[in-house]
């Protein structure tokens, strides 16, 4: 007799499924904050595929819960261990080891947030943390965080995947503010975008997506610091109007990816404001330091701007991706994209309030809940000192490193970021790469590694709260033995 297809898994006992993994993601995750397991072991992806039968499994599916949860284990083994506290790797946030539950929530039910109707709760939480969020700026003017009115002239915002589709999203609304025509004639040819030389690079992707060309891009010189230079602005505006050409948008680093310094928002905002142009913060990674008594000045200057991006996947905790487009007038959100769907867009009629009409996707996940879901693990007070206790940590390894001649820093830390050389190689500044290979491939710690001023540096990001001045002594340790071999 022919075997029936398993349409619905239904050979599958959930309850030992959900045992199972529950057992292995907390072996899991014991062994990565104690450090006892190494943070990457690297091998060939075919060796992956292999190990995980996955051709077999593609074919055939799970044929038993042995089956499953061995898939499961041999998955976690050939993963980034971010728990581990010797991670001083990329801008991912470190979750709390409940900050799955939104999403396997979302996993179960599949309610999409960017219309009202197809997954109310999750579209109220995004109206909260957009609320929220436009606090922290001092954009919100409704009358608590449960307004979720969208007003002309108020603040306003909608969650995205990613600061990519961010800062694409963003610079939308800033062409439509200057040339509205845009959206049915085409760009015109006259438009530019200025930005620190050191602006992300989904900066000028988006700059490349949106049709206006990578030349749109004017890159305004950087200090050595990779700082802007602000005093620049006007000598370049100057050669801009007298070239034939409008500035669509000033664009800011708060923080800059690779340092981890600010720009000077405030300067940058007075110069925006002085000849009327639209303002655009990047604030994917530094924008939370909004929540910090102790380091929101270096964000002085943020709420001059039109538009800000900050990402809730770096700081905030929240496992990727999450991101916050956040707009100082409602007017310019709804400017951004001009199209029409009779089969989602009914604009009076919903209930509540959709994000479809204003974002590039038209289907997101449930990104307001996994946001809330990090307050509701650790409070904004326990944020608060995340980031204040990161801040300090990389603070105290810059120092550390100040007292020891075999490392070079090129700038005191601002951030939770920090860039530094090993010197005592032969040719070291061409060799810091090679020393992050080596380091990283030997699985005990892993860091990153950018160019300043065409330089290579090594680079460490503080994204664990259990990281501390030790670890950064045993990566010290780790970096003078392995340059040693090379």
């Amino acid at each position: 007799m022919k075997e029936p297809q398993r349409w619905e898994a239904e050979h599958l006992s959930p309850e030992t499924v959900v045992q199972g993994v529950h057992s292995l993601l907390e072996d899991y995750f014991s062994a990565s904050k104690t450090g006892t397991d190494k943070v990457l072991q690297q091998v060939p992806p075919r060796q992956i595929a292999e190990a995980l039968d996955s051709a077999d499994i593609l074919s055939q599916g799970f044929a038993s819960e042995e089956q499953l949860l061995e898939f499961i284990r041999i998955y976690l083994q050939h993963t980034n261990h971010l728990n581990n506290p010797k991670y001083f790797g990329h801008q991912v946030a470190v979750p709390h080891q409940l900050s799955g539950i939104p999403e396997w929530i979302h996993g179960v039910i599949n309610n999409p947030s960017s219309l009202y109707e197809m997954g109310p709760a999750g579209a109220t939480l995004e109206g909260v943390m957009i609320n929220y969020l436009l606090q922290k700026l001092d954009w919100f003017t409704g009358t608590d965080l449960y307004d979720f009115k969208l007003q002309s002239e108020g603040g306003s915002g909608f969650l995205t995947h990613g600061g990519s589709v961010a800062n694409l999203s963003a610079l939308a609304a800033a062409r439509a503010a200057i040339a509205p025509e845009a959206w049915n004639e085409g760009n015109p040819d006259d438009l530019v975008v200025l930005g620190p030389a050191s602006s992300h690079y989904s900066i000028g992707r988006a700059i490349s997506l949106l049709g206006l060309g990578k030349k749109a891009f004017v890159p305004v010189p950087v200090l050595a610091n990779e700082k802007m230079k602000v005093d620049a602005l006007e000598s370049i505006y100057s050669e801009i109007k007298n070239s034939g050409k409008r500035v669509m948008a000033v664009v800011a680093n708060a923080c800059a990816t690779s340092t981890g310094l600010y720009d000077n928002l405030k300067a940058i905002g007075d110069f925006c404001q002085k000849h009327g142009l639209w303002y655009h913060v990047d604030g994917a990674h530094g924008a939370a330091a909004l929540l910090s008594p102790i380091h929101r000045s270096k964000l002085d200057g943020i709420t001059q701007a039109d538009s800000v991006i900050w990402d809730a996947h770096k700081m905030m905790r929240v496992p990727a991706l999450c991101t916050a487009v956040l707009f100082k007038k409602g007017i310019h959100q709804r400017s951004a994209f001009q199209q029409k769907g009779s089969y989602v867009f009914h604009e009076n009629d919903v209930v509540g309030m959709d994000s479809m009409p204003y974002t590039i996707e038209c289907t997101k996940s449930a990104l307001g809940t996994k946001f809330f879901w990090s307050f509701a693990l650790h409070g904004e007070q326990g944020l608060t000192r995340f980031i204040d206790t990161t801040f300090a940590v990389t603070h105290a390894f810059y120092q550390l490193l100040q007292n020891r001649p075999d490392f070079h820093c090129p700038f005191a830390t601002e951030s939770n970021i920090l860039c530094f050389q090993y010197t005592q190689m032969e040719q070291h500044l061409h060799q810091q790469l090679a020393l992050r290979y080596a380091l990283i491939n030997k699985g005990d710690v892993y860091l990153t590694s950018c160019e300043i001023q065409g330089e290579r540096y090594l680079r460490v990001v503080f994204m664990n709260s259990r990281t501390t001045l030790e670890h950064c002594e045993e990566l010290l340790k780790s970096i003078v033995q392995t340059a040693s071999s090379l």
